[in-house]
């Protein structure tokens, strides 16, 4: 077990556990919903899993939103490759702000929550409806963020590939 907690990396406990600690804390203060576990090893491991989702969220839906309205541009990955390997302060920086996107999803999965709330009240919405509602998103969400990870990966092959001829 020591060696798991080694290995996860400051990206991992800020993008990930804290974001999903946070969402924890605020939506049983906000919402009805309480996910707060008594097993502090199963906690963490939901926490982690919730920040996960919160991350994914972030990277696919956010991301996506702040790029298409032209709020944020990013460099070419061939660029990006070269500039992070000369100035190692990019990935400091880079940290930062996927921490920040993260912190934005969260907020957002907090209003969807409190929205969610209203509206199985409203309509009565059964649990099974609600857990099967849930399991396909998170489907979902992986299913896109696999084809983003794969698409990184190519991408960086490619550029390896032609950076060697």
């Amino acid at each position: 077990m020591k060696e798991f907690f080694e290995k996860i990396s400051s990206y991992n406990i800020f993008n990930n556990l804290l974001s999903g600690i946070l969402f924890v804390v605020i939506a049983k203060h906000i919402t009805i919903y309480d996910f707060v576990q008594s097993d502090i090893l199963l906690g963490l491991f939901l926490y982690y899993f919730i920040g996960l989702i919160i991350g994914r969220i972030g990277s696919l839906v956010i991301e996506w939103f702040l790029k298409k309205v032209k709020f944020i541009k990013y460099s070419k990955k061939e660029d990006f490759i070269v500039a992070q390997k000369q100035d190692k302060k990019i990935d400091i920086l880079l940290e930062n702000t996927n921490m920040y996107r993260t912190l934005c999803a969260m907020g957002l999965l907090l209003l969807l929550l409190k929205l969610y709330e209203f509206c199985s009240i409203k309509f009565q919405i059964c649990d099974t409806v609600t857990h099967i509602l849930l399991g396909v998103l998170i489907c979902i969400l992986f299913l896109f963020s696999h084809k983003k990870q794969t698409k990184h990966i190519v991408e960086r092959v490619e550029y390896n590939k032609l950076k060697n001829k």
